[in-house]
């Protein structure tokens, strides 16, 4: 059974936002348009976002990097969001494993955000119903578009290739190979919600100051790192939990 899913290299992504502006620019014009925002630059702003990109600090001075971790709908194999749906509006495509919604039968009742631990549903305040990413499912599977283009915006749109897009159950596949050598990890996987988008992990790095007399052994800074590294996937539960509450409470 096919999967199309995205998978996020967090070694490489700069945090530069390409990948939620293009996701807003194609979709606001696309089958999941128009993605509203009210009161942009006032005190109580909100707004439709399939795409967010989280930003923090790991580690103790010296041994610091700046981590970004972008957040989109993740496309569960067994999404929490489709059962609760007193309409079934929310459906998971048994052709390529795509979690849509049908928007002419959502009631914008939120059942789907209460379910979702990943805060990945957004209200349409203009339209009144929910709205998530779609993988550009208008996109990737446009004939009238060059095959090379029939990718998700945001992985078109992305400078540094962090994102990759395909067919995670095909082993032969690049996605697959690269979560398959990279030790690619699901988000909170606790939730058993078995999420088909995965995350490349970081590699440990160095600090440029480590080299500089006075400060620690570069090779326990990197160690640092590496222990860092190793609890940012049990971290993520608190980031996935966080950014949950976040967006529910926007809401």
């Amino acid at each position: 059974m096919t999967q199309l899913a995205l998978v996020i290299d967090l070694n490489v992504c700069v945090g530069c936002h390409a990948c939620a502006t293009s996701c807003k620019q194609w979709n606001d014009g696309g089958s999941a348009g128009p993605l509203t925002d009210q009161n942009p630059y006032g005190k109580d702003p909100s707004g439709t976002f399939f795409n967010r990109v989280q930003t923090w600090e790991a580690g103790e001075f010296p041994a610091t990097e700046t981590v970004h971790f972008p957040k989109s709908c993740l496309h569960c194999e067994d999404p929490p969001c489709v059962p609760v749906c007193p309409t079934g509006a929310s459906y998971k495509r048994a052709e390529d494993g795509i979690v849509l919604v049908d928007y002419d039968k959502c009631i914008g009742c939120k059942y789907c955000a209460w379910a979702c631990p990943y805060g990945a549903r957004e209200i349409d305040e203009q339209q009144h119903v929910m709205k998530k990413c779609t993988l550009c499912v208008d996109r990737i599977y446009n004939a009238a578009l060059p095959e090379a283009e029939r990718k998700p915006a945001c992985v078109i749109a992305c400078p540094t290739s962090a994102r990759l897009f395909g067919d995670v159950h095909d082993p032969e596949s690049s996605v697959s190979k690269a979560i398959n050598e990279r030790g690619g990890y699901a988000l909170m996987p606790e939730w058993e919600t078995r999420p088909a988008n995965r995350y490349l992990p970081r590699k440990p790095t160095t600090a440029v100051t480590a080299a500089q007399p006075g400060h620690e052994d570069p090779r326990a800074i990197d160690g640092a790192f590496d222990a860092d590294r190793k609890s940012t996937r049990l971290n993520s539960s608190h980031l996935g939990i966080s950014y949950a509450v976040f967006c529910l409470k926007k809401k």
